[in-house]
């Protein structure tokens, strides 16, 4: 997978928008929830910006997140970000498109807040 179709992806989220608050290296996709009375929308993944392979990072409910960490080599600790609650992800091919796919919108739910974000473990 590239960029553009991750890009793509993330983007067909509802209230979803690309935002550059760091600067031009890393592409901050943001949602608005539904308790932001501040207007300040939420992050729920990073793309580091001509990284190849692609790098990518996403909100993880923590017990989903170590788990991931053990079960794939390319999955770890958020970089530059909470390590508890984010992984950053190499897109090498490790681990199947329709893999990541759930794994974005697992960050998705978790940002705005839907009732089933946290999936069951084990």
């Amino acid at each position: 997978m590239n960029h553009k179709q991750v890009e793509e992806y993330l983007l067909s989220f509802p209230n979803t928008r690309l935002d550059y608050p760091f600067g031009k290296d890393t592409a901050v996709y943001k949602v608005k929830t539904a308790d932001d009375a501040e207007g300040d929308d939420k992050m729920y993944a990073l793309i580091a910006e001509g990284s190849d392979p692609l790098r990518l990072s996403l909100k993880c409910d923590p017990q989903l997140a170590k788990l991931l960490r053990e079960k794939y080599i390319t999955v770890m600790e958020g970089y530059h970000l909470n390590k508890k609650h984010w992984n950053t992800i190499i897109l090498s091919g490790e681990i199947e498109w329709e893999e990541i796919q759930g794994f974005i919108h697992h960050s998705y739910d978790l940002v705005i807040g839907a009732e089933n974000a946290i999936p069951k473990i084990g």
